[in-house]
């Protein structure tokens, strides 16, 4: 995502906190179509870090631009044709939370480029990579779904019974 050249700093963070929202609501979303416990787990621990990078971004504002209000954006609309997400597969949603967690990073590092306060530049630095961690996060759970494509389906692990066999 490339954020206009001529939106400033504290606009910015409005963009960054709206996608932190949206992306907790994702993995929310997710968790409610899953049954895999450890697929749960996975995704209520990256709800909660997008709900603490929006807190730590508000802390940013007010810090940085006392007196002002933060501007968040809207809910973008579905574009038309665009499945909405009750509708999607579970991967397709996975794939779409790794297009975010992309996007989240490459906002961060456009932050960090337009933001003079050295301790903000750090905390927009370790946003980046964060989400560019959520991103790998993903990654590997769209190889696993991809390998045992009803992982998501049962409660406990998939122990593989299709792959070898047990027995006399």
């Amino acid at each position: 995502m490339t954020i206009d050249a001529r939106k400033k700093a504290p606009e910015i963070l409005g963009i960054a906190v709206r996608a932190e929202i949206d992306a907790a609501a994702l993995y929310r979303s997710l968790y409610g179509r899953v049954k895999n416990e450890v697929l749960k787990q996975k995704l209520d621990f990256l709800a909660k870090e997008e709900d603490r990078h929006k807190i730590l971004l508000e802390r940013l504002f007010k810090d940085k631009y006392p007196g002002q209000t933060l501007r968040v954006p809207e809910a973008a609309r579905p574009a038309k044709g665009i499945p909405s997400v009750e509708t999607m597969a579970v991967i397709d949603l996975f794939k779409l939370a790794m297009g975010k967690e992309k996007e989240a990073e490459a906002v961060y590092q456009d932050a960090k480029v337009r933001i003079e306060d050295p301790a903000a530049k750090k905390m927009l630095d370790y946003l980046s990579r964060v989400e560019r961690s959520h991103y790998y996060m993903l990654k590997s759970e769209v190889d696993l779904l991809q390998a045992f494509p009803d992982a998501y389906e049962v409660e406990g692990f998939h122990i593989g019974q299709d792959l070898f066999h047990v027995g006399p």
